[in-house]
């Protein structure tokens, strides 16, 4: 037999005795769904198409003691930070025409952003002030000189970034020599809502790949929990699930009061997941090609105190899966999904577990391996002492004759 065996169906029943039988927990750390995308924390690239470069975004941050600007500190996506800095100007006068730091052009013009690590971006621009470049000193003081500036990057987690923006906030700055001047860089990432349209992003043809984006309808790749620098819930910014690969994310709420709903917003992500696709390549027009996620939330706990505020604390998404097809070509497609809430009455902090479970039942062998049987002889020496009796008998005859001789 050379095809896998039939995949049973998978009824809400059955969830858990499939789980209890199949499941593994071994969780992998997270990495990236695709070497073309842009990771957490990479530098986002741009490109000056004038002279042909290809360079980094920068956000400035301060540098020692001092904390004097050093400028080659690149922008890392879907880092959201601020940062702040000094800049003294030795020459105010000189420095308030041709020091582009001042100057809100130098922040967006001549170049454009790279939505992933081969597609380019045309830059949007929104300006607070529509003076770009700074006026002349006018009586030591330099005018409209850019002392903040806002990015906001939206991303989508499988279509890479969507759209870039730029804010600034300008002052004025007096004196000559020695002169200072505060300035604040922010970066903000956002998850895009656009509407998606039919042609859904491809994790295999028509198996799912290992590492490749979970896909859930209308919505692109399934998204769970994404802790930011100080360990707190993103509101925004989600982990991509990868096929196969089981994980495990938590962070920890700053607010203990909010309310249930905002915890399961937290946990599901802002698109709720609820139909899961069958095979990597599934058509978001075609619904036998997708699986409904099955959904066991805290009601479910609460039956027994009814005066108990249950908050579910961690999320874990069961998913059943199993190969399919020829056994020289095999293809993995999901036979079923479940998102079990674990809830309790206090707040903790919040956890997101995703595990796969491989229900591919291998068919029985045609035969046995073959094995190895030594056949020897009862006297391995037997040959031997064949060939040295044949050997006597073809030499008495002359053997005798010489004997005779030599007594004469």
């Amino acid at each position: 037999m050379n095809y896998f065996q039939q995949p049973q169906g998978i009824k809400g029943s059955d969830f858990s005795k499939f789980v209890e039988k199949y499941g593994k927990h071994s969780f992998l750390s997270l990495c990236d769904f695709s070497k073309l995308s842009f990771q957490a924390g990479d530098p986002i690239l741009i490109y000056f198409d004038s002279s042909s470069v290809l360079s980094t975004l920068r956000q400035p941050v301060k540098m020692g003691a001092s904390g004097l600007c050093a400028d080659g500190n690149p922008a890392g996506f879907l880092d959201s930070k601020s940062t702040s800095c000094t800049r003294i100007f030795a020459n105010l006068s000189k420095s308030c025409i041709t020091d582009p730091v001042l100057d809100a052009a130098s922040y967006y013009r001549d170049f454009t952003v790279l939505k992933v690590r081969v597609v380019f971006l045309p830059f949007a621009q929104h300006l607070i002030c529509l003076t770009i470049h700074c006026l002349p000193l006018q009586l030591h003081t330099c005018n409209n000189v850019v002392s903040e500036v806002i990015y906001e990057i939206e991303f989508s987690g499988t279509h890479g970034i969507q759209s870039v923006s730029v804010q600034f906030k300008v002052s004025n700055i007096s004196g000559n020599s020695g002169s200072s001047l505060q300035q604040h860089f922010t970066l903000r990432f956002w998850v895009s809502t656009r509407t998606l349209s039919h042609t859904l992003p491809r994790s295999g043809n028509p198996g799912y790949i290992t590492g490749a984006p979970l896909l859930i309808a209308d919505s692109g790749a399934m998204h769970i929990l994404w802790s930011e620098g100080d360990g707190s819930c993103s509101q925004f910014l989600r982990h991509t699930v990868q096929f196969g690969r089981n994980t495990r994310t938590g962070c920890k709420l700053s607010n203990c009061n909010y309310i249930q709903q905002k915890l399961y917003k937290a946990l599901q992500g802002m698109n709720k997941a609820e139909d899961l696709a069958i095979t990597g390549s599934a058509h978001s027009t075609q619904a036998e090609e997708w699986t409904t996620i099955l959904i066991r939330n805290c009601s479910v706990q609460a039956v027994n105190c009814t005066s108990c505020c249950m908050v579910p604390v961690t999320l874990e998404i069961q998913i059943l899966w199993t190969k399919v097809g020829l056994m020289s070509n095999p293809q993995a497609q999901i036979l079923g999904a479940r998102y079990l809430y674990q809830c309790h009455t206090s707040a903790v902090p919040l956890t997101t577990v995703v595990t796969f479970a491989d229900m591919t039942e291998w068919p029985e062998p045609p035969r046995g391996q073959p094995q190895v049987h030594w056949k020897l002889p009862f006297d391995i020496f037997f040959p031997f002492k064949v060939a040295m009796n044949l050997e006597r008998s073809s030499y008495t005859g002359p053997v005798i004759s010489m004997c005779l001789l030599f007594l004469d």
